[in-house]
């Protein structure tokens, strides 16, 4: 495991952007906004020949016992613990408040090694007419920089490396991570439900909505396979979301997305939103990602043979583009069934990844064409010559025809089908028709693209 610098401070001090200078990405959501990060959020730096990883965390304030601030301290205690140098960040230009120095006296104590970033000097002559004397006196090093245009972050990283182990170089990875996401409307329990997966509280989860702003990302080895959890923020129809910062979510959500192997789409058994699930469903299955629906709070249903009955219907009726998907029922309150999502994601990611040899899709296209042909185009047969595999993530095979233009979406979605039923797959499938080398057929207006 590489060592690890934990950033830590009060709410809106520039934590979530001197990260994103650290570890040289946009990872972070900034926003001139207190509270916008609430989960760890960790990612690799280099400086120099040494690698480490660096941990943004939420705002700590020591006096709250507000659900939601609470929550928030204790990940940003648990990253202190974790760590091997903890960066104290405050605002050099408003000053100590009383939460730094309580945040301060906290770390002398931890025994740790503690630099202070002393954040928003933007300038040599700011630096000159600010007084930096109680910075000092805090007993720590102090380091003026501006995260954000990058002044003076190089020193700051400087000296956290020379804390770190000469060992620290980059770990090479074993063996192919299994990325999965959860995606949903607000409050419907996803960090929950990671928290349960990976057995400790990583995520905040409270139980007001809105709760995950970012998406965080933690490791997990389950059954000799590795898996990169993604917890996202809820997602909203557009009309809405006002909030600048929910925007910004719900893009990170998506590209959350289109890292992902495999989408969890996780619904709540006491309120299901039918039309925005189908729509976060689409999208996954449009990125070609394979896809688990997953209804939650199932420890709250009552009837749940007639309610396992009716949901199975309301998802053939509603969601009719991924009605291959693998339907599952959880509590992750109580961890009913939870780890059944972590087999099903390794039995859909190796399914995506499988390639099917070329004799198999021979015999299953010649089959489809002597029992099922394609309907006649303008008078003219159909026909199809052979199939091979193309791509995998999703899985795209190629049928060579005479007449590709003339293969409708009624019949592709019937074919579609039939390959899922002959090769058991529960993943998005692609066919792409190609036009067979050789004379233009009569009647296809030319050749197929």
């Amino acid at each position: 495991m590489l060592p690890l610098v934990a950033l830590v401070g009060r709410p809106n001090v520039g934590k979530s952007t001197l990260f994103n200078r650290m570890v040289g990405k946009r990872l972070a959501i900034v926003e001139d906004v207190p509270g916008v990060t609430r989960d760890r959020q960790y990612a690799e730096a280099q400086q120099g020949r040494k690698h480490f990883r660096v941990v943004d965390t939420g705002g700590f304030l020591t006096k709250s016992d507000e659900q939601l601030v609470k929550a928030v301290r204790e990940q940003a205690e648990t990253a202190m613990r974790e760590a091997d140098v903890i960066v104290l960040v405050v605002d050099a230009v408003e000053g100590l408040a009383g939460a730094d120095r309580e945040l301060a006296a906290l770390l002398r104590r931890g025994g740790k090694p503690v630099l202070l970033a002393a954040n928003k000097v933007d300038s040599q002559k700011r630096e000159g007419n600010l007084d930096l004397g109680e910075l000092h006196a805090l007993g720590f090093d102090v380091f003026p920089l501006s995260a954000e245009h990058g002044r003076g972050v190089d020193e700051l990283m400087d000296a956290a490396a020379a804390h770190l182990a000469e060992s620290s170089a980059r770990e090479e990875p074993e063996e192919s991570v299994i990325h999965l996401a959860v995606l949903g409307r607000p409050n419907v329990g996803k960090s929950t439900l990671l928290n349960r997966l990976i057995g400790e509280e990583r995520f905040v989860a409270a139980a007001l909505p809105g709760t995950t702003r970012d998406a965080v990302d933690e490791e997990l080895v389950w059954k000799g396979r590795r898996f990169l959890l993604t917890d996202t923020a809820g997602l909203r129809k557009k009309r809405h979301v006002v909030d600048k910062v929910e925007v910004f979510s719900a893009q990170r959500a998506l590209r959350a997305v289109e890292r992902a192997d495999v989408v969890v789409v996780l619904t709540d058994a006491t309120e299901l939103g039918v039309e925005q699930d189908a729509r976060i469903a689409a999208q996954a299955e449009e990125r070609g990602r394979a896809v688990i629906l997953c209804v939650n709070k199932w420890d709250l249903v009552r009837d749940k043979e007639g309610e396992t009955k009716r949901l199975r219907e309301e998802a053939a009726r509603h969601l009719q583009h991924v009605d291959f998907a693998p339907l599952l029922f959880v509590s992750a309150l109580e961890g009913t069934r939870v780890h059944k999502i972590l087999e099903l994601a390794a039995e859909l990611h190796d399914q995506a990844s499988r390639r099917i040899p070329t004799p198999l899709l021979n015999e299953w296209v010649q089959q489809m064409q002597d029992e099922h042909p394609a309907p006649l185009f303008r008078g003219f047969p159909v026909r199809f010559s052979y199939a091979f595999q193309v791509g995998v993530q999703p899985i795209t095979v190629a049928i060579q025809c005479n007449r590709p233009q003339a293969v409708d979406d009624s019949y592709r979605r019937f074919l579609l089908n039939r390959l899922r039923e002959r090769f058991e797959l529960h993943v998005p499938v692609r066919l792409v028709f190609r036009q067979k080398s050789g004379r233009t057929p009569r009647g296809s207006g030319g050749r197929g693209k």
